[in-house]
């Protein structure tokens, strides 16, 4: 059988940003005709290898090729022209404009410098009849679901492309019977011949609609593989990186050794976004949470912190329950939180070091009790140096810090209120050796103390080494709770896979 012609290349490709080498001698092929599914936890290089594909960026060293021929777009609009189309999860069409108008937007057909919109009407309806989607292309797009709006969108990008198209995380906001209708449009495709790349955190898919995949890892390139040759626990093996038979063989921390419990969650949960979990935090305890990015794992952490509002279930601390619909809220209650997006959802970044280390101690004593300057630099200097905070002085912007720097900054905001609870989400992520060994020995002595923590983390070794219990997120509801000698990488994995691997048998 003749193998199909290969329509889009990526040979060695480099990358890099500053300092910061985000791909590294990446290579990936895609063929006419299949679907191509590429993955990887945050940070692997998806979005960097993708960007280099349609235009956005270029590549510092490598090359991509089309149809055998060497090509460079300066931008997007090139690698369209040229036949690769992208539709990503947040549809980047007018929603206030018609159906119509966003299928034909910038190459409607005109007669005296006036658009046909008859014309245009009329072949709207006639492209979106061949995706079985009958509408009205007169109306506003945004009028409809997500579902119409993301085919409204592929339609679009097959028309003005059609060799290439990328689905980057097309079915994350998707019910069930609308990932099947996209799917029976993405097999529509398949079979005219479309190389597509498929994007998704959602395993079951990857098996459900892919033909072969390549996985990244810290912008390297872990291996590309036929979904035939490969298990769902292969898949994650080489997402997470772990060769299960060298990692520790069971957690070191101590198992039994924590208090009674301070924290009760009972079926505390939001429709969309966490399944009702049930869960006791002890004193001195650390709860690990391990699953796949989209597993609901950071979503359970915001609903903790009441950055999102739970709709069902109670929370009692101490016996009492309380109220967790604000982050305010639970600020007062004791809790503390280290974002995963530390940048984005921690730092505050023109702000100084020292600022960054009290406000959330402020915010607790409230405004009218504002520490003075002499406080703040007593606090300051404390944290720094428990923590072994690197900074030229407290009052230079926390921007200019390292990204190691800036964790141990918000994880000193946190100590200095003196808290309950503590929700770290990635704390180990994206820093150097040196600071990703302080984090964890400050986790190990946070639990010493008798401290009550809740950390996720995609390190499995990590997770091992400090969890007394370990929680396993799948498809946003909580799927195992281990103990003892089930703390191992092994069985998390197999939990994490164990649902995908039924659907794929």
């Amino acid at each position: 059988m003749t193998e199909p012609a290969t329509v889009l290349q990526a040979r060695g490709v480099v990358k890099v940003f500053g300092q910061h080498r985000a791909l590294d001698d990446v290579s990936i092929d895609l063929r006419a005709g299949e679907v191509h599914a590429l993955l990887g936890e945050n940070g692997a290089g998806k979005s960097t290898l993708i960007k280099i594909l349609t235009g956005a960026y270029q590549a510092t060293e490598g090359e991509v090729l089309l149809e055998g021929q060497p090509v460079r777009f300066a931008d997007p609009l090139q690698a369209q022209a040229a036949g690769i189309g992208t539709v990503y999860q947040e549809v980047n069409l007018l929603p206030n404009r018609s159906v119509a108008e966003n299928l034909f937007l910038g190459h409607q057909p005109t007669r005296f410098g006036f658009v046909q919109k008859k014309v245009i009407y009329a072949k709207a309806r006639a492209v979106l009849a061949t995706y079985g989607l009958d509408v009205d292309v007169r109306a506003e797009l945004g009028s409809y679901s997500v579902a119409v709006q993301q085919i409204v969108a592929i339609a679009r990008a097959v028309e003005l492309s059609g060799k290439v198209l990328v689905l980057d995380e097309p079915t994350a906001s998707l019910d069930r019977n609308e990932v099947d209708r996209l799917f029976d449009i993405i097999r529509q495709l398949k079979a005219r011949g479309l190389a597509i790349i498929f994007i998704t955190h959602f395993l079951d898919q990857v098996f459900a609609i892919s033909d072969r995949m390549t996985v990244l890892r810290n912008g390297k390139l872990i291996g590309t593989s036929s979904l035939k040759d490969v298990s769902p626990t292969d898949v994650v093996r080489m997402m997470l990186g772990k060769d299960l038979e060298i990692l520790h063989p069971v957690s070191t921390a101590a198992e039994g050794a924590s208090g009674p419990v301070m924290l009760s969650f009972d079926g505390f949960g939001k429709p969309g976004k966490v399944a009702p979990v049930t869960l006791d935090i002890h004193r001195g305890e650390v709860v690990g949470v391990a699953g796949l990015l989209g597993s609901g794992r950071t979503e359970l952490a915001r609903l903790m912190f009441g950055v999102d509002t739970a709709e069902s279930g109670k929370v009692t601390m101490n016996g009492k329950e309380i109220s967790l619909r604000s982050p305010v809220q639970a600020v007062q209650a004791g809790f503390g939180f280290c974002p995963e997006d530390r940048k984005a959802d921690g730092i505050f970044g023109d702000l100084s070091v020292r600022e960054n280390l009290i406000i959330a101690l402020q915010a607790k004593l409230g405004w009218f009790k504002a520490l003075n300057r002499d406080e703040q630099l007593e606090i300051a200097g404390r944290y720094a140096e428990a923590l072994d905070i690197r900074a030229a002085n407290h009052d230079m912007p926390i921007k200019l810090l390292s990204g190691g720097n800036q964790q141990k900054v918000i994880l000193g905001r946190w100590l200095a209120i003196d808290p309950n609870f503590l929700i770290l989400d990635e704390p180990t992520r994206g820093i150097d050796v040196g600071a990703h060994a302080e984090i964890v020995r400050t986790i190990n002595r946070l639990r010493e103390d008798g401290l009550g923590l809740l950390v996720i983390s995609s390190e499995l070794d990590e997770i091992v080494a400090y969890s007394s219990r370990v929680v396993v997120m799948r498809d946003r509801q909580m799927v195992a709770e281990l103990h003892g000698q089930d703390i191992s990488p092994k069985i998390i994995v197999q939990a994490i896979a164990a649902q995908h691997q039924e659907a794929a048998e």
